[in-house]
């Protein structure tokens, strides 16, 4: 393993003095008096003399701030040498006659560090040892050799030993790598027996029939939900567990290693794994454990939306008959408009009623009503019933599923648990009838008749079909509760396991309420949300009581005293905001979106983040850079590698090989938070907002082709697939998820704001009645966050209070009566220990939001934890509700920022522009990369026209121009009019840099002043 993983201009930056912030500046290079003392030691012969005094200054601070002194020591940042150079009255230039002679300076430094009390660390020392000990246990953990060399550079400086020269400690993390190898190799040998090795090599010889090799098969995730597709993922499974694989314990390994391993082997070809020789058993090992798991949880899921499928069309099948129905009934409503009067007529007498109808209906018309049967419908309108017509289909996996999977239940599912082992034992032999003691309380009472009237019958085929159905639909909704679980699953484990155990919570506790500023017990959390919803509710009380009846605008209550809510007038925008604002964008200059992203890297350096998946932080060459830049470009714009290989004139399989080993999610991630946080520092940003408020919202976006994540929905005009983003207040998008469309986008809106790893300081969330689920304001408050929704139908939702009516209307006779239910006090005392400990599961990471959410808001009535997290949310939309209803500009506050995430829906879909805009990559692994390189862009855009905004603002007041900060707030970034992302794509590093200043900017479109005063573009 090469240990040289630096440039040489880069390993020339880390044995200089880099660039000094304003901050470091103080922080480092700030004398105390005693470090005056040290430097003038004025007890010898008068003390030293002023350029030994600022040399030696220099060292001191330099050492504390860098953990060495670069051998050039004069080319410390000038700020700091004026600042130095203050404290010690002395003039700056004096630092140039300092320590002319090398054998000075380091005596010098030796002095220094006996000073700050810094020491050496000689090769061979015991403090060396610990560093290298130290390096293996990291690079059990990492596998980034740049990552390793900063932890060795902060574990030295912790330690207060000078850093060792950039070529020792890239030998030590090399020897680190090649420990951990051969560590691996020690901690999974016990499990790599002759047979095991036999079976993980049989994985890289191609099979005749697969027309593969067994690796590819086993890689390769399914892309539609059929019945063939769930045979398929059985026979992969049960191939994994004939090689014990679901067995396999490697624990021994640090979660991130058997993830970087597994990561190495999905991802490298057979003629690489060949290659590494005995290295590739481990690599295998750790990819085919995974497997075991990610195929279980493939299972489970084609067998729930193959199921779902079928219930679908079931459903599309009644309502088209329900739609039949009602035209035939409405000829029969017709008739029933005459029959009606003449019955209800007492003038006319009975022996004359026949004769009358006749006369006046005809008899064709009876005959046909007559004709036309109409028979009662069954309380579910006929489902149960569509829904057999595919019990054949549906037979063909679902005793296969049944067979292969071990599905386990909570407490309050023991009826259906011991009917799946009656279903287990009827496919296993054959049997046709159902026993007659079969429980069927797991039956919804909308299909209960279909299974009375099939005993009552005698028709044992009938009630076998309806019994198994529901059967096999109430195991699908269990799995999606949590009330079904399944061992060795990850997504479909026991929801108990999920969560910190009493044990590893009770030492987690104190520090999670302290971070999330919740009282540690009940009594004294329930009285802090008492005193939020009394607070709450005074101002909704104030806001009726004060609002007037003829004022229309306002939340007021009519003369029924029902709420009344009109709809927020539009936020006027100051028509000086509206030139200013196409003043600065006509002033932007035009770029081409590479140039765009070549200039951006290099203010941000967000191309560094792309780091090979074998661990290999190679220099990034100008052409690795291209390359990336060309991939990233071909995601966002939909142009795909083909195109883009002929757009740019680099090669497919250079540009294959890039995104394979470069672009993926965990990169994208980081180069995006590198982007965000870039945007986060600019002042103009600022003005936008503060970054602690965000949005989420899903863009629906067309997909061509077979797709396990897409859906056909008819509102968006075919098949789709969503993209759910988060949104600062500052217009920079920091989450990106891609999920099934018909799935509830509340079960997502937790991740990314606890999974923000951006410095944006997000505190409060928007979303629209998407989010506004009961669980989701429960677990917002319950890990320090804020949930304000814009809610539909705000007057119809359930208003919580915590005293009996007459109590609460004394005290608001305005508001009380809203408040319809009584808030269950108890329930919330008596799991509020596990409230918490749910919580800190997710704030800590050991559970995911959207696991949590999605299972707790499934959940039965039977489960008291989800119960009581129901309520605790119910009081939450109380008081968000109250708070909502009485103060207008937080209900703006809410709106404008939820407008900023759907503006950037344009944005979006201008960048993924090419095959009009339709995905069409299958997996989902391939859907998240592409939506994260649209993520990126899209903040590169927005990055970059911010910066370029300040720079026109700057000019237009260099001018003399009043450019009031008020109206800076309605400047939005979020368009793509300078920027040029179509035809030939040109990615030139070199040229691109070229054409910069000296600062790395491009000019700004010139203005010039007509004679009135107003500001126009001259030509581009």
């Amino acid at each position: 393993m090469a240990t040289r993983f630096f440039s040489d201009e880069q390993m020339e930056r880390l044995r200089s003095f880099p660039d000094i912030g304003k901050e470091e500046l103080i922080r480092h290079f700030t004398l105390t008096r005693t470090d005056l003392a040290f430097i003038d030691n004025l007890g010898r012969s008068g003390g030293r003399g002023p350029e030994a005094r600022i040399g030696m200054a220099v060292q001191m601070c330099t050492l504390q701030w860098l953990g060495f002194v670069p051998d050039d020591i004069w080319s410390v940042p000038q700020a700091a040498v004026i600042r130095l150079a203050g404290q010690l009255a002395v003039f700056p230039a004096v630092l140039d006659y300092y320590g002319k002679r090398a054998q000075t300076r380091s005596d010098h430094l030796a002095v220094v560090a006996k000073y700050l009390t810094w020491k050496q660390a000689p090769p061979g020392s015991d403090e060396i040892k610990e560093l290298e000990q130290f390096l293996i246990d990291r690079a059990m953990e990492h596998d980034s050799p740049t990552l390793l060399f900063n932890l060795a550079v902060e574990y030295l400086m912790g330690a207060k030993y000078i850093r060792p020269g950039v070529v020792i400690l890239m030998e030590m993390v090399g020897t680190a790598r090649n420990a951990a190898g051969a560590l691996t190799s020690e901690k999974v040998d016990h499990l790599l027996t002759d047979q095991m090795r036999s079976d993980l090599d049989r994985l890289l010889r191609e099979d005749v029939g697969l027309g593969m090799t067994w690796l590819a098969w086993l890689t390769r995730p399914a892309v539609e939900a059929t019945a063939a597709s769930v045979k398929v993922g059985v026979e992969k499974l049960e191939f994994l567990r004939g090689m014990d694989a679901h067995l396999l314990d490697l624990s021994v390994l640090p979660r991130e290693r058997r993830r970087f391993l597994a990561t190495v082997g999905r991802r490298s070809t057979v003629q690489a794994l060949e290659q590494r020789k005995e290295r590739r058993f481990p690599i295998l090992l750790a990819l085919v454990a995974q497997s075991a798991v990610d195929q279980l949880d493939e299972v489970v899921v084609l067998f729930d939306q193959a199921v779902s499928a079928r219930e679908s069309r079931a459903k599309a099948k009644t309502n088209e008959a329900l739609i039949e129905r009602a035209k035939a009934g409405e000829v029969r409503q017709l008739l029933l408009q005459v029959v009606l009067p003449v019955l209800a007529d007492p003038g006319i007498a009975d022996r004359d009623v026949g004769g009358l109808l006749r006369e006046r209906i005809g008899m064709q018309r009876l005959r046909e009503a007559v004709a036309t049967g109409w028979n009662p419908l069954p309380k579910d309108h006929g489902r149960l019933s569509a829904m057999a017509v595919s019990y054949s289909y549906l037979r063909q996996f679902t005793s296969i599923v049944l067979n292969a999977i071990d599905f386990q239940g909570s407490p309050g599912t023991v009826d259906l648990m011991e009917a799946l082992w009656i279903l287990r034992d009827l496919n296993r032999l054959g049997g046709r009838k159902v026993p007659a003691g079969a429980p069927t309380s797991f039956v919804p009472s909308r299909y209960a008749d279909y299974l009375d009237k099939a005993r009552k019958g005698g028709d044992d085929t009938a009630f076998r079909h309806y019994w198994e159905l529901c059967v096999i639909m109430a195991l699908r909704d269990g799995l999606r509760s949590g009330d079904v679980f399944v061992p060795g699953s990850r997504r479909y484990a026991d929801p108990g396991t999920y969560l910190f155990t009493p044990e590893q919570w009770e030492p987690r506790k104190a520090e999670f309420c302290t971070l999330v500023r919740k009282p540690a017990g009940a009594a004294a959390a329930i009285v802090q949300a008492k005193d939020e919803l009394h607070e709450a509710l005074e101002s909704l009380e104030e806001t009726l009581a004060n609002a007037l009846p003829g004022d229309v605008g306002a939340v007021r209550l009519d003369e029924d005293d029902k709420l009344v809510i009109p709809p927020l007038s539009a936020e006027d925008l100051p028509s000086e905001a509206k030139e200013l604002r196409a003043e600065l964008a006509g002033m932007l200059p035009f770029a081409p979106i590479a140039s765009l992203l070549i200039e951006l890297d290099a203010r941000t350096g967000f191309l560094a983040c792309f780091t090979h998946a074998g661990g290999r932080k190679l220099a990034q060459s100008v052409e690795l850079k291209r390359n990336i830049l060309a991939v990233l470009i071909a995601g966002t714009t939909n142009l795909g590698l083909t195109r883009m290989s002929e757009a740019c004139g680099v090669s497919y399989d250079t540009l294959a090989w890039t995104q394979e080993w470069y672009v993926r999610e965990e990169t994208l991630r980081e180069a995006n938070n590198a982007i965000v946080n870039h945007h986060y520092t600019l002042d103009l940003a600022k003005k936008f907002g503060g970054g602690t408020m965000s949005s989420s919202d899903g863009q629906r976006f067309p997909v061509r082709g077979k797709s396990n994540t897409a859906r056909d929905m008819v509102i968006h005009g075919g098949r789709v697939l969503s993209t759910y983003t988060h949104v600062s207040d500052q217009w920079s998008t920091y989450g990106t998820k891609q999920i099934v469309p018909t799935t509830r986008e509340a079960h997502y809106t937790l991740d990314e704001v606890l999974g923000n790893e951006t410095d944006l300081p997000i505190r409060e969330h928007a979303t629209d009645t998407h989010g506004a689920t009961l669980v989701n304001f429960a677990m917002f408050d319950l890990v320090g966050k804020a949930l304000t929704p814009r809610i539909r139908d705000l007057g119809k939702i359930t208003l919580v209070r915590d005293d009996a009516p007459t109590a609460i209307n004394t005290l608001y006779p305005h508001a009380g009566p809203l408040l319809a239910a009584r808030w269950n006090e108890d329930l919330v005392a008596d799991c509020y220990p596990d409230l918490l400990r749910v919580a800190g599961s997710l704030k800590f990471g050991e559970a995911t939001a959207s696991l949590i959410v999605g299972k707790w808001s499934a959940a039965s009535r039977q489960n008291t934890l989800a119960a009581a997290l129901k309520e605790w949310g119910t009081l939450r939309r109380t008081i968000h509700t109250a708070r909502y209803l009485s103060d207008p500009l937080y209900r703006r506050k809410i709106s404008r920022q939820l407008n900023k995430g759907e503006s950037l829906h344009a944005l979006r879909r201008d960048l993924h522009y090419a095959q009009q805009g339709t995905i069409v990559r299958p997996h989902l692994v391939d859907q998240t990369e592409q939506a994260w390189c649209l993520t990126l862009l899209t903040n590169a855009v927005i990055c970059w026209t911010t910066e370029y905004y300040s720079k026109a603002i700057g000019e237009l007041r260099g001018q003399g121009r009043d450019v009031p900060d008020h109206l800076l707030s309605h400047i939005a970034p979020g368009h793509s009019e300078n920027i040029n992302f179509f035809g030939m794509i040109n990615v030139d590093v070199e040229a691109e840099l070229a054409k910069l200043d000296g600062a790395g900017w491009r000019p700004l479109r010139p203005t010039t002043v007509n004679e009135s005063g107003t500001s126009f573009m001259l030509g581009p």
